[in-house]
């Protein structure tokens, strides 16, 4: 069975204008304990906080809590996302994109990054949009499990990895099983429950990782929403920089200057 190894209580950052609200939920500090995991960003913002930047040598998920986000890469590609759809993105060589609100709203997102293994790192970039209506429900007793990625889901990583919403009502316990190796984590969207079998109580704004294992249980002390992730180490090394995840400190240089010398394409706008 699995446990809570480590809980922590997420801090939100008030920022202004445009980006409103921000807090890592899963600190990139932890990168080098939960790998293949980087970070994972809750993010409220307006226009004009994500326009063109580029990224290399990771994938990243997006969901949006609430609000409109439009995207635009540097491909040709655009799309508009609602509450409960998810982008996935493999920036791999070289990704160039914008991310913004749409009109006047408020965008509230979760930003998951996931390291490549070394050998992916010069992968061909793109993206994946998963609607809402698409993401399969699976009903387990009084769980209502949403599957975006692993078991099913509608998500087509590169690398493979799991990520459920698991909704449950008060007072019901369900039980999730993972493979027993992989690094896993959860954020608790709303609610409180216990978890595990020394059933630690977490409520809505708290993290945390886990033990190994294959089963991990969950009672709902009320309505209780939360994420689960889960995914394999790559053990290698690992080296972060702004917008840039590689293996060393000179594949990072050499990103930098790719992406000064137009390598990364033109603006995405």
């Amino acid at each position: 069975m699995r446990n809570i190894f480590e809980s922590w209580k997420v801090k939100f950052n008030e920022r202004g204008f445009p980006h409103i609200q921000q807090a890592f939920v899963l600190p990139p500090d932890k990168m080098y304990e939960m790998d293949p995991f980087i970070m994972l960003a809750e993010d409220w913002f307006k226009r004009g906080t994500f326009s063109d930047h580029p990224h290399k040598g990771f994938q990243t998920v997006t969901y949006v809590i609430d609000g409109r986000l439009e995207h635009i890469d540097n491909k040709g590609g655009r799309g508009i996302l609602g509450p409960g759809d998810v982008q996935y993105m493999n920036a791999g060589a070289g990704a160039r994109h914008a991310e913004e609100a749409v009109g006047d709203d408020i965008v509230h997102s979760l930003q998951l990054w996931l390291n490549l293994p070394a050998e992916l790192k010069e992968s061909k970039p793109f993206y994946q949009d998963i609607y809402a209506e698409d993401v399969p429900v699976k009903k387990i007793g009084s769980a209502a499990v949403r599957l975006f990625s692993g078991e099913g889901g509608p998500m087509k990583p590169l690398v493979p990895f799991s990520m459920v919403e698991i909704n449950l009502p008060a007072n019901e316990t369900y039980t999730h099983e993972l493979p027993n190796e992989d690094t896993a984590f959860l954020y608790v969207l709303g609610g409180q429950a216990s978890f595990g079998e020394t059933k630690v109580i977490l409520k809505q704004g708290q993290a945390a990782n886990l033990t190994k294992g294959t089963a991990f249980r969950i009672e709902a002390l009320e309505r209780t929403r939360v994420l689960l992730y889960s995914g394999q180490a790559h053990g290698d090394p690992i080296v972060a920089h702004g917008p840039f995840v590689m293996n060393s400190r000179e594949e990072i240089r050499q990103a930098f200057q790719d992406y000064q010398e137009g390598k990364f394409g033109p603006p995405a706008n």
